[in-house]
């Protein structure tokens, strides 16, 4: 009997499984908080990110029109608000600042979030509290603004249209909740995209997610005066096919030639292979479009068109190629396109080439009169200047880039409606361009500095 006592006392195999059964919930707790460790770290940096994008889109109210502390705040805490929600139900508390003199705006973003193995430690929750100040080292740059203020797709971007504004904002002020709308393959990249309403469209197709319900902005451009309207200009019948009937447009058609600013009445049609220059200066299109289709070409530096009349428009059709750089001075200065701000009635938009293969678009999301802007050109690839048409529907629906060898483009429109699968360019080259950029939009270098 002694003996077996003492050959079980011998005995560490017992020994190894008592000290691993008490052992063993030690080692899992330890693993259990490792891993809840893991998960906190990974939402402080989800929501240092969301204060980060609050914080710029606040100070960059400053700069994108006239605005004041309190739509600086708004902005900001809409947006560290889209980017901070999480998929539960926890709604992260986001509190915002203006610092300075309108030069900094500061985020701080807390959220509790409760702990599964803190109980044990009587610690069931714990408060994640992250700060972030943007401060603006010069100006910010807005680069589309869509002027509608209550339809839907006031800003789109269907099928598989891209726009690239990396370096500039996107503003909707639409106050619907489709102000900004993007379709399944579509791509919307910008410094800040902020709508005055809400968006559609996924995580995939912003980048970064739109703010919502950011304040509406002023027309940066309202007081613009438009340019002077003169007498029609006449061509003789060696460069203008109907100059022996005053009612219809000038059209140019074969051969090459050159231009000289002026009035144009009935509008402008460039066909048939015709390469036109435009001498520098002001071409109002008067009661009518300004049309470039059937292989011809436009190109002119220092130059501006101005669009009167119900009937006015354009377009830019596939096999069309077109160069323009706005005017470096004068009465457009900086305005590559501009137009009457009224418009009584809608006319019919000028019609593609059956030989392009474009396709009607959606007719627009607002019962009121607009004209028709549309560039489905595959070779528009320098429009440098301001695009400002505040009563015009911008659309683009061609199938290769456009604008992307310009140093700079702004649009501000009523609508802006990308189609297909175009690529729409919106640098912002300032300084590297020499053509001024009106005053409200743009401008010049930019840098935001970011602390936490």
């Amino acid at each position: 009997m002694v003996g077996h006592l003492g050959a079980l006392g011998r005995d560490r195999g017992g020994n190894v499984l008592l000290i691993f059964g008490l052992g063993l919930p030690v080692l899992m707790g330890l693993t259990s908080a490792a891993l809840e460790y893991g998960s906190l770290v990974k939402r402080r940096t989800e929501l240092q990110r969301a204060a980060d994008g609050g914080s710029i889109a606040g100070v960059n109210q400053f700069k994108l029109a006239n605005t004041d502390d309190a739509a600086a705040i708004r902005a900001a805490i809409a947006m560290a608000q889209g980017q901070a929600q999480a998929s539960t139900d926890r709604r992260p508390q986001v509190e915002a600042e203006v610092l300075g003199n309108h030069s900094s705006v500061k985020v701080t973003v807390r959220e509790s979030v409760p702990l599964a193995f803190g109980k044990l430690l009587n610690v069931p929750q714990v408060e994640l509290v992250v700060h972030s100040t943007a401060k603006l080292a010069g100006t910010t740059r807005l680069c589309l603004l869509a002027l509608e203020p209550a339809a839907k797709k006031a800003f789109s971007a269907e099928q598989y249209a891209r726009i690239a504004a990396p370096d500039c904002s996107i503003y909707s002020n639409s106050t619907s909740q489709e102000s900004i709308s993007a379709g399944e393959g579509a791509v919307v990249t910008a410094l800040t995209t902020c709508s005055a309403g809400g968006y559609k469209g996924t995580s995939a197709n912003f980048t970064p997610p739109p703010a919502t319900e950011c304040p509406t902005l002023k027309d940066p451009l309202v007081d613009r005066p438009a340019p002077s309207v003169g007498p029609c200009v006449v061509l003789d019948a060696a460069i203008n096919v109907n100059t022996a009937d005053s009612t219809k447009p000038v059209k140019i058609t074969k051969g090459t030639y050159t231009l000289n600013p002026g009035t144009y009445c009935n509008g402008l049609e460039i066909t048939d292979g015709a390469t036109v220059t435009l001498r520098p200066g002001v071409y109002v299109v008067k009661n009518g479009p300004l049309i470039v289709k059937r292989r011809g070409s436009m190109a002119g530096e220092n130059v501006g068109f101005y669009f009167t009349g119900d009937r006015g428009g354009l377009l830019f059709d596939k096999d069309s190629t077109v160069s323009l750089t706005a005017p470096r001075g004068g009465e457009m200065e900086g305005l590559l396109l501009f137009e009457e701000r009224f418009v009584a009635s809608s006319a019919l938009p000028p019609e593609p080439d059956a030989s392009s293969g474009a396709t009607p678009p959606p007719p627009p999301e607002i019962s009121q009169p607009v004209r028709q802007y549309r560039i489905i050109s595959d070779n528009a690839r320098t429009l440098l200047g301001t695009i400002y048409l505040p009563a015009g529907r911008l659309i683009v629906d061609s199938k290769k880039p456009v604008a992307d060898q310009s140093a700079y483009t702004v649009v501000v429109a009523r609508l802006v409606n990308l189609y297909e699968g175009p690529n729409l360019i919106l640098n912002a080259r300032y300084g590297s361009s020499d053509v001024p950029v009106p005053e409200g939009v743009g401008p010049s270098s930019a840098d935001t500095v970011l602390s936490h």
